[in-house]
């Protein structure tokens, strides 16, 4: 009597280690047709605005409209995607160069930038260094405000520059190392 119990609580225990894989996989295969089905549907946008012959939006449009300068950029990247969803923005650049602004301030770009674009925020930065004494990866670039004239550059010390000194877009000069 004792084995018969035996192997029907284990029998309890193995189908509810079965159904507990079950639930889990399920859940998976959601995610996965949830990211899926998302990633389709971006397409499927960018595909009609296209077919209807919206333009896109340029980098100077996107970065106006997130509050930051549009002149962060050197004016001849090759291009750029922005994944809105997770605010992922990725620049594209011919060649490794650097601009010099207004308040005589200099930034380097690799040939590809990426950050998290965020509403007066570029943080995450990757592909950017500025001139302090040496060149420091910048890792942030914020506004004070929606009404601010300043602009706060993170490169290992946080240092404000006027806003307005990187109100258009500048030509990039090609370096041979970033």
């Amino acid at each position: 009597m004792e084995k018969v119990l035996t192997k029907v609580s284990s029998l309890k225990v193995g189908n509810s280690w079965i159904s507990k894989k079950a639930k889990e996989e399920l859940s998976n295969i959601s995610g996965d047709i949830t990211t899926f089905s998302n990633t389709v549907e971006e397409k499927a946008k960018w595909i009609f605005n296209k077919l209807k012959g919206k333009p896109p939006r340029s980098l100077p449009e996107l970065l106006r409209e997130y509050n930051l300068p549009p002149g962060l950029f050197p004016q001849n990247i090759t291009c750029y995607e922005f994944d809105e969803t997770k605010a992922k923005l990725v620049v594209y650049l011919p060649s490794t160069c650097e601009v010099t602004f207004k308040d005589s301030s200099v930034i380097r770009y690799a040939t590809r930038v990426k950050a998290i674009l965020l509403r007066g925020k570029l943080t995450s930065i990757e592909g950017m260094k500025t001139k302090v004494l040496v060149w420091v990866k910048v890792t942030c670039v914020a506004v004070e405000g929606s009404k601010s004239d300043k602009l706060w550059f993170t490169a290992g010390v946080k240092k404000c520059r006027p806003k307005d000194a990187y109100a258009t877009p500048r030509d990039g000069v090609r370096v041979e190392e970033f």
